[in-house]
């Protein structure tokens, strides 16, 4: 029997602070006209469009809880939860714009940076208290509700989402040298 080779931690860590990173300089850079400017792809301002940066991160730690439940679950569990909200896309996408929408309006770029370190730093505990064979669990999710988001992810897996989402987005703002 060939065991799986350990989930390389340091390289979840290591890409959580360089998003960490590239958020507070966006931030740090962009003026008011910048952050008001349309997205490219998007219906988002660059402002709503980095809070749903933000919010990537923000809804791992529940994505975290589906994995514990529904990873100890029999396979075709999750992939029923999965079907449903594959079935819900429609309403999810809704939520999904109109809550970046107004992300901006109680999170300002400030707030949005503390809050960026709030979520990265219990991210950063969450994933070193994890234990091995909890990062190999997984469960189905539902494909249509994001382009990362595969048939099937581990624990490890949904720990490494949030900065594929925030690298595809990333590419989609327009501030002065963002691209």
């Amino acid at each position: 029997m060939c065991e799986s080779p350990q989930v390389d931690r340091q390289a979840l860590h290591e890409e959580m602070e360089r998003a960490r990173a590239s958020f507070h300089e966006l931030l740090s850079r962009a003026t008011e006209a910048e952050l008001a400017r349309l997205s490219k792809g998007t219906r988002w301002t660059n402002e709503q469009l980095l809070f749903h940066m933000l919010f990537g991160y923000m809804i791992v730690r529940n994505l975290v809880i589906l994995v514990r439940v529904f990873g100890r679950l029999p396979a075709g569990v999750s992939r029923g939860f999965a079907a449903l909200l594959n079935a819900s896309t429609r309403p999810f996408d809704a939520v999904n714009y109109w809550g970046s929408c107004g992300g901006p309006r109680v999170f300002g770029p400030d707030q949005m940076a503390a809050k960026m370190d709030r979520v990265i730093n219990g991210l950063h505990r969450r994933l070193d208290a994890e234990r091995e064979a909890d990062l190999r669990r997984g469960m189905h999710y539902p494909t249509r509700w994001d382009p990362f988001f595969a048939d099937f992810m581990t624990l490890a897996d949904v720990y490494h989402f949030p900065t594929q989402h925030f690298g595809f987005h990333r590419r989609q703002l327009t501030l002065d040298g963002a691209g």
